[in-house]
């Protein structure tokens, strides 16, 4: 039996779809199968008792009309669903009335519509599996961080190119700050991913907090690997970040690990946010030893939290009253959003003058004493600000 031929031209051209569009060769076969019932379709009116074959080998096809055998050619009530005795023995030797015979039909025969019509139906299958690989792609990309280039304004919103799609950054998930131009290359977050009959719709964030958790998932080792977890996160996009970090493994420093040596880790995400603070802080189980530690770089005097109220109230040095609270409230409000508590800053001077205050609710003998030492030794300096105190730590890291 003779080897039966290959269409080069047909395999070649599925081996560049899948390639290229990521269909399944497997599809693109169905696709031309239910064209070519398509084309049946509309050049004889009807295709209930037509199948086509698509050779998944050697990518010819094969189109088949099944009819019914009558004894004469008057008896032929449908020439499609039809056919006469004697013409069925020129195709089925063993052809006998009342039964079947399959006909071959030429795709030839087809007329001009037809064939465009069938051609649609192709592209068309092409087009919706096109968009379905895409929108699957990205739908397992929602709730983690993309590459993208700016493309152009549409109204106050930005379109941006993330490679195979489109994704649009709504005006209020851009920080305020930033002026994205066309070209620019920016990580962003992506919120959601929904299917519409024009293809996936994405919508992405360069506000929300858990772009900085991405950020640091992929800059820090040790929080990819669950050596450090990220256990809480406030963030107030182009300004101010506050993140606290845990490790159940003694020999790890949680806040070291993020930094990075001589804050190179931290200081490529900070450039990544184009200059947006990040205060990176030790998780502690014990509020109160949180909400101090949410309120650095301000010294605490004190904390008294009420875990069942969700409130603290804080005791902080006269001088610290300012640090402690930030510039606009940004430092407490931060902390407020890292713990989960409504926290109450006061002066010493506040606290000792409230009613019904008492110190000794507030600080223990053993820590005054301590902090006394240490504040006529120098230890504690006196910022006013943020900016003072950062300046600070900075001129002491060089």
């Amino acid at each position: 039996m003779e080897k039966e031929k290959v269409n080069k031209e047909l395999m070649e051209a599925l081996d560049i779809l899948e390639k290229e569009k990521e269909i399944s060769k497997e599809t693109l076969f169905e696709a031309i199968e239910n064209s070519l019932l398509t084309a049946c379709k509309n050049h004889f009116g009807k295709a209930d008792n037509i199948t086509a074959v698509v050779n998944r080998e050697t990518c010819n096809f094969q189109v088949l009309a099944t009819k019914e055998v009558v004894e004469t050619k008057d008896d032929v009530l449908d020439d499609v669903t039809q056919i006469a005795l004697e013409d069925a023995l020129s195709y089925d030797k063993n052809a006998q009335v009342g039964g079947t015979v399959s006909i071959e039909i030429k795709s030839k025969e087809f007329g001009r519509i037809a064939t465009q019509n069938a051609k649609n139906v192709i592209l068309q299958k092409i087009r919706e599996e096109e968009r379905s690989v895409i929108y699957n792609q990205y739908y397992e990309k929602e709730k983690d961080i993309v590459t993208g280039i700016v493309q152009r304004y549409v109204g106050k919103n930005i379109s941006i190119d993330l490679g195979k799609a489109d994704a649009m950054l709504n005006e209020n998930e851009q920080v305020k700050s930033e002026n994205l131009k066309p070209t620019e290359r920016v990580k962003l977050y992506i919120l959601e991913v929904r299917n519409t009959p024009k293809g996936p719709r994405i919508l992405v964030s360069r506000t929300h907090p858990e772009l900085v958790k991405r950020l640091f998932e992929s800059e820090v080792a040790e929080i990819a690997d669950g050596t450090v977890e990220i256990k809480a996160i406030a963030r107030e996009a182009g300004s101010r970040t506050k993140m606290a970090v845990w490790s159940d493994d003694p020999n790890v420093d949680p806040v070291g690990a993020c930094v990075g040596m001589n804050g190179a880790r931290v200081n490529s995400i900070v450039d990544e946010l184009r200059g947006e603070k990040i205060d990176i802080i030790n998780w502690d189980e014990n509020p109160g030893n949180l909400i101090q530690n949410a309120l650095s770089p301000a010294k605490i005097v004190a904390v008294f939290a009420d875990p069942d109220e969700k409130t603290a109230k804080v005791v902080v040095p006269d001088y610290q009253l300012s640090l402690a609270i930030g510039k606009e409230g940004q430092n407490a409000r931060l902390a407020a959003r890292l713990t989960g508590y409504k926290i109450d800053i006061k002066s010493e001077t506040q606290a000792k003058d409230a009613p019904g205050f008492r110190y000794e609710d507030y600080i223990d003998d053993e820590y005054e004493e301590e902090y006394e030492e240490g504040y006529e030794d120098g230890q504690y300096e006196e910022y006013e600000s943020y900016e003072e105190a950062e300046a600070s730590e900075d001129s002491s890291e060089e």
